[in-house]
C-alpha cells in the first residue's frame, strides 16, 4: 500500500512532543511491514526538505506554523492527490483539508484532541479568540461534512468529536503506547527520602505548571517535609513566570528546578519521585502519566479530556477538579495513606504494561483496513 500521512511536526522537530512519538511509531511500523509511507510535514531551521528515516519518506513544506497548512495543502493538491491508496490527515489545530479531495484514496482523519481551550492559553488575543470561537469550530464542522472515518486515542476525544458531527460508528479509538520499558519489578526501587512531587515537561501555559507549584505550596502545609522537583524547558515567557514565582515562594528551598534533563535523568526522576502532577488544559491521552506509571509512580491530575482516560480515578491515580487546592488535596490523600499509595502504585504499573505501540499499531491496521 502507498500511504500518505499529513502532520505538522515530525519527530525531529524542535517542538515535537507526545503526538510525534505516536506518528513516528506507527509510520515506521507501516514501513517495516512493506508499505510505502510518505510523511508530509512542516520544515524547521536546518531541516532538509526531504529525507528518509527508517523507511519513512519525509517531505517538509514551509517552516511557518501559520502558513504551512496552506502551503502543504497546495503541495498535496498539485503533486500528491490521488497518488496514494490511503491518506491519513493528523489534525493539530490547523487542518489541511486533504480529506475533501483525492477521493480515489481511502481517507482518514486522526485527532489526538480538539485544541479549543488550548487556543486561549497558548495564543494571544485576538488570535486566541479567533481560534477558539471561529477558526477551529468552522474547520471542524467542514471536516465533519467530509464523512470520512476518524481515528483517535481516547474516549474523551471520541465523545468530543461526536458533538461536532463525527459519527461515533465511524470513529476508531486506538490504544496509546509508550517507548519506555516498564520496570520488571517495583521491589527494591528506592524513592527519595523526602516525599517528592514531580513536575515533568516543558513549561507551557496549556500545561499549567504554575498550578502544580501552587498545589505543592498548599500540600506542604499538611506534609512539612514535602519537596518538589521540576524538570523541563523554561525558556518561554510562561516558563520565566513560573521560575519567578518559585523564587518568591516561601517554600523555594523545597523546590528544585533541574532544567531540561536527559532520558536517563528522566527515568531516575520518575522512578524515585512519589507522584507526578499533571495539570494540562486538555490532552489526547497524557503520555507522561503512563510513562511515570511504568516506572512505579502514580499521578495526581486534573479532570480534563485525556487525563481522565489515562488515569482510572482511585485505582491507578487520582483525578481532581482543575484547581490547585483540589490538586493539593489529591497529593495529601495519596501520600498520607501508605497502603492506599502502594495499591495505586501497583495498579498503575500493571496497567502501563498494556499500553503498547504494538497494540496501537494493531488497532490502526484494523481501523484503516490493512493486514
Amino acid at each position: 500500500m502507498k500511504i500518505l500521512w499529513l502532520t505538522w511536526k515530525d519527530h525531529k522537530h524542535p517542538g515535537a512532543g507526545g503526538a510525534e512519538v505516536v506518528s513516528r511509531q506507527l509510520t515506521e511500523r507501516l514501513a517495516a511491514d512493506g508499505h510505502e509511507v510518505t510523511l508530509l510535514t512542516c520544515g524547521y531551521a536546518d531541516a532538509p526538505s526531504q529525507e528518509t528515516i527508517h523507511g519513512v519518506h519525509i517531505v517538509r513544506i514551509g517552516s511557518n506554523r501559520y502558513l504551512h497548512p496552506m502551503q502543504a495543502c497546495a503541495y498535496y493538491l498539485t503533486r500528491l492527490r490521488n497518488k496514494f491508496d490511503i491518506v491519513i490527515e493528523e489534525v493539530n489545530a490547523a487542518p489541511y483539508f486533504s480529506v475533501l479531495f483525492g477521493k480515489k484514496s481511502k481517507r482518514f482523519l486522526f485527532y489526538h484532541h480538539l485544541e479549543r481551550e488550548v487556543w486561549l492559553h497558548e495564543a494571544r488575543p485576538p488570535i486566541s479568540y479567533l481560534g477558539y470561537y471561529f477558526l477551529e469550530p468552522v474547520a471542524t464542522k467542514i471536516l465533519g461534512k467530509a464523512n470520512v472515518p476518524l481515528i483517535t486515542i481516547s474516549q474523551s476525544t471520541k465523545d468530543d468529536m461526536a458533538q461536532w458531527g463525527f459519527d461515533p460508528k465511524q470513529t476508531h479509538v486506538i490504544s496509546e503506547g509508550i517507548e519506555l520499558e516498564p520496570l520488571p519489578t517495583l521491589k527494591g526501587i528506592p524513592k527519595f527520602e523526602r516525599p517528592t512531587v514531580l513536575s515533568l515537561g516543558a513549561m507551557r501555559a496549556m500545561k499549567r505548571t504554575l498550578d502544580q507549584v501552587k498545589a505543592f505550596e498548599v500540600a506542604k502545609q499538611k506534609i512539612p517535609d514535602l519537596q518538589m522537583k521540576l524538570a523541563g524547558d523554561s525558556s518561554g515567557e510562561y516558563g520565566k513566570q513560573v521560575l519567578d514565582y518559585i523564587e518568591h515562594s516561601k517554600y523555594k528551598n523545597s523546590i528544585e528546578y533541574l532544567g531540561r534533563v536527559s532520558k536517563e535523568q528522566k527515568l531516575e526522576l520518575m522512578q524515585r519521585s512519589h507522584l507526578i502532577g499533571v495539570t494540562s488544559v486538555k490532552e489526547g491521552w497524557g503520555l507522561i502519566v503512563t510513562e511515570a506509571a511504568s516506572q512505579g509512580t502514580p499521578s495526581v491530575a486534573y479532570n480534563v479530556h485525556g487525563l481522565r482516560d489515562s488515569i482510572r480515578n482511585d485505582e491507578t491515580g487520582i483525578i481532581t477538579e482543575p484547581n490547585p487546592h483540589a490538586l493539593a488535596d489529591g497529593i495529601v490523600k495519596l501520600l498520607k495513606d501508605n497502603s492506599y499509595y502502594d495499591r495505586l502504585r501497583q495498579a498503575a504499573w500493571q496497567w502501563s504494561k498494556q499500553i503498547t505501540f504494538d497494540q496501537s499499531y494493531k488497532d490502526l491496521k484494523s481501523a484503516i483496513g490493512i493486514a
